[in-house]
């Protein structure tokens, strides 16, 4: 079914064949396989390939892009715990803004990206040197690595920005480039390729980058433009999004939850680019965080895999609208009780959350019952094994006619389609088709999270600025469908909240030095060609 799963079972089908053959006493032996000796196939060049998209399985594990995205924003917290996670002082760093140049997980992202990248350029290289044997597809697979390789480089111009374009596989020390080279680059490379990606939405395509899946990457760029450039460029991200409507392929799931379930794949019509997972060579593992040792005894794990840690921040809670599917659809909400029980309860979700690190007076008051639960992707998940498989949709189609709805709204066009648009997203979490409609004056109210650092009892302590959001109500629908997709911090940039707004125990960093992640102390410290960015 998956791309880069079939590129891991032809590899560890080849490492099976090796270890075979080492039991025939009569074969000749040879210490390496060098390049003469080695005749690649074209499930070589598939298994190559897929090591440029195989780093983004990061996103959903240890530290990654999910953490650096929503660690720093107003959803999700990870609070000390009975079985620690202060972690050094990580995850109090990342809420509070306070991160440095040796920090890991902005440093993750750095690294991860780059991994991606340079697998790209190898293949890329070998095949335009005709080391790999493509056929009459040569120039579809190169397009294909220049798309993964620019959706690799549009995460780093939005963590870090100034950093280096790489397009060669070489050990030439790079020189770096600032973020609107970076920009122009991403731009430059989707636009170039598109005619020679594939136009198909199936088996064959998923997970992969194809034409929908670049042109998603563009819009995403374009949106957030402003930021990136300081020139706004809604019309072209308008333009992006409505080619993806045009093409006719992708629709809206009939239920929210059906696209993040274990079981979602190409069939899933509002799947555009999906990361695939799986519980043995790629897993899932960013549910270790999300829930406390207990929980197996909830979720009927067999193995004791879960750890502690994340949850929500109460301010998001709260601003949910009544009768909003999606706050039980995404959250795990009051009493759970035992998988084959449900008399006996196992742990609570409260809806509330001391502070940061549980203390107060000099006693310990950490419970694993503080804070609501990540519920999005725990469904259909295998209970035998410890590592769960939920592919992840990177980009699905609610957001396509998200970006064309705040395009609208921005440009100030067409405004009663915009907010069709979003009723649309919204009609499948409302009973009431009278609630599931919002008007451009929605749209245009302020945003329903009540923002200021919150006090022991969860009240406004330091209200902070409380100027009105632009677009509240389109920033709430924006975090509401989205929240636990590694998008929030994006978010938050974009609509000028991020570095205003006071959360939880976060007070704002108003220079807004923060919407970037510093260059990782390590990479400037063994190339003398990069300088930190601004602020650190």
């Amino acid at each position: 079914m998956n791309y880069y799963k079939t590129g891991l079972y032809t590899v560890l089908a080849g490492l099976s064949l090796s270890f075979t053959s080492c039991f025939n006493l009569d074969e000749k032996v040879y210490s390496e396989v060098t390049e003469n000796s080695f005749i690649p196939t074209d499930k070589d060049v598939a298994a190559l390939m897929a090591s440029a998209y195989s780093p983004l399985n990061f996103i959903f594990n240890w530290q990654g892009y999910f953490d650096l995205q929503e660690e720093p924003g107003d959803v999700i917290i990870t609070p000390t715990r009975p079985t620690g996670w202060d972690d050094g002082g990580t995850y109090r760093r990342m809420h509070q803004h306070t991160w440095t140049s040796e920090s890991w997980q902005p440093r993750n992202t750095y690294l991860t990206a780059f991994s991606g990248i340079n697998n790209a350029n190898r293949v890329k290289d070998q095949i335009e040197n005709d080391q790999l044997p493509t056929g009459d597809k040569k120039e579809a697979i190169i397009a294909e690595l220049r798309a993964i390789r620019a959706l690799w480089y549009s995460i780093l111009l939005d963590s870090h920005g100034n950093v280096p374009i790489v397009t060669q596989f070489t050990d030439e020390i790079p020189t770096q480039s600032t973020r609107r080279e970076v920009y122009d680059f991403v731009i430059n490379e989707l636009n170039e390729v598109l005619p020679e990606l594939s136009e198909e939405n199936n088996a064959l395509t998923y997970g992969r980058m194809n034409k929908w899946a670049a042109y998603m990457t563009l819009a995403r760029v374009y949106l957030n433009a402003e930021v990136y450039i300081g020139t706004a460029q809604w019309n072209k991200a308008l333009e992006c999004a409505q080619a993806v409507i045009d093409s006719r392929l992708f629709s809206l799931s009939a239920d929210y939850s059906d696209n993040f379930k274990v079981d979602v794949d190409y069939t899933n019509k509002e799947s555009i680019f999906a990361v695939p997972y799986d519980n043995i060579y790629s897993a899932f593992g960013q549910h270790h965080k999300w829930y406390p040792t207990i929980a197996k005894e909830h979720f009927g794990n067999k193995a004791d895999y879960f750890w502690g840690g994340s949850c929500a921040n109460p301010q998001f809670i709260n601003a949910y609208e009544p009768n909003d599917k999606r706050l039980e659809k995404s959250w795990l909400i009051g009493p759970r009780y035992h998988v084959d029980d449900p008399e006996v309860l196992v742990w609570t979700c409260l809806n509330y959350l001391p502070s940061l690190t549980c203390m107060k007076d000099g006693k310990d008051y950490t419970s694993i019952d503080y804070g609501y639960r990540v519920m999005k992707y725990a469904y259909n998940y295998d209970s035998n094994n410890g590592q769960w498989s939920n592919d992840f949709l990177y980009y699905r189609y609610a957001e396509t006619l998200m970006i064309k709805a705040e395009c609208l709204m921005r440009l100030g066009q067409n405004e009663g389609e915009a907010a069709a648009l979003v009723s649309e997203i919204r009609a499948r979490v409302f009973d009431d088709s009278s609630q599931a409609t919002v008007t451009p004056a929605d749209l245009k109210r302020d945003t329903r999270i009540k923002y200021g650092t919150l006090n022991w009892d969860n009240d406004i302590d330091v209200p902070g600025d409380q100027t009105p959001v632009t677009l509240g109500g389109l920033y709430d629908e924006w975090g509401f469908e989205f929240v636990c997709e590694a998008q929030r911090r994006t978010q938050m940039i974009r609509f000028g909240t991020y570095s205003t707004k006071n959360w939880f125990n976060h007070t704002a960093v108003p220079d807004g030095h923060t919407a970037l992640f510093p260059i990782p102390l390590p990479e400037l410290q063994a190339n003398d060609n990069l300088k930190q960015n601004p602020g650190y």
